[in-house]
């Protein structure tokens, strides 16, 4: 299988705090990888850095072989638009939603793309069949949302554009666990045809028998490939 992300010595932060140290990480196509560890290693900074988002960052970020990293110490955010029409859709942390808008215009923010914007009706649909509660919620205001319900358009939003590689933040965070498992299931529901997902997960058994491979991450750095995780 082809490489969809390769990261080479990648070095990230905020300001003067150094977060991620000489990172190496892949993704082939169609993997499901689980990147597991405690809440403030890493995790997000990794994500954020592969999006653009960081304060500064070097080293190596190729995206289907397209150099998406390398060098920078300031504007972030001024290549995430490029990388989002490469390929790339993150789920953030946390909820991240607009609480005035309803479920379907939050759903539509996501659709970035012009072929999403197009098509943005039908991925609606399918949005709804991986996530059913969230059909008869089409109009409802956001805000006014269980917290379950909050993080399926939120993953839902992530899912409108059509990417080769997905980034999940904590799905689970503030869920309780019945709901955690549901919207696990829903994103392992998904058709992979040649898509990749990287789950960023703090519950191990969440993910434990249902991706391909788990890699820890701890105070920054990759610990490798690993089947139970000592999060420790």
């Amino acid at each position: 299988m082809a490489e969809v992300l390769k990261i080479t010595g990648l070095t990230a932060g905020y300001g003067p705090l150094r977060v991620l140290h000489e990172i190496d990480f892949r993704v082939l196509e169609g993997e499901r990888v689980g990147l597991v560890g405690l809440n403030g290693h890493g995790k997000t900074t990794l994500f954020r850095a592969i999006s653009s988002l960081v304060g500064w960052q070097s080293g190596s970020i190729l995206l289907h072989g397209r150099e998406i990293g390398g060098s920078r110490s300031a504007g972030p955010g001024r290549k995430t638009p490029a990388i989002v029409r490469a390929g790339l859709a993150m789920t953030p942390q946390g909820d991240a939603i607009f609480p005035g808008l309803t479920v379907a215009q939050h759903l539509d923010c996501g659709a970035y793309t012009v072929k999403a914007w197009r098509d943005r009706k039908a991925r609606r649909e399918m949005v709804f069949d991986i996530f059913p509660p969230l059909r008869k919620l089409e109009h409802a205001l956001v805000g006014r949302l269980s917290g379950g319900e909050r993080r399926m358009v939120s993953v839902g939003r992530a899912l409108m554009v059509e990417a080769s590689l997905y980034l999940i933040d904590e799905p689970s965070l503030g869920l309780a666990p019945k709901i955690s498992a549901s919207v696990i299931e829903a994103l392992f529901a998904l058709p992979k045809d040649g898509r990749a997902m990287v789950i960023a997960e703090q519950n191990v058994a969440l993910l434990s028998g249902k991706v391909d491979r788990m890699v820890g991450m701890h105070a920054g750095r990759i610990r490798g490939d690993v089947g139970h995780v000592s999060l420790y």
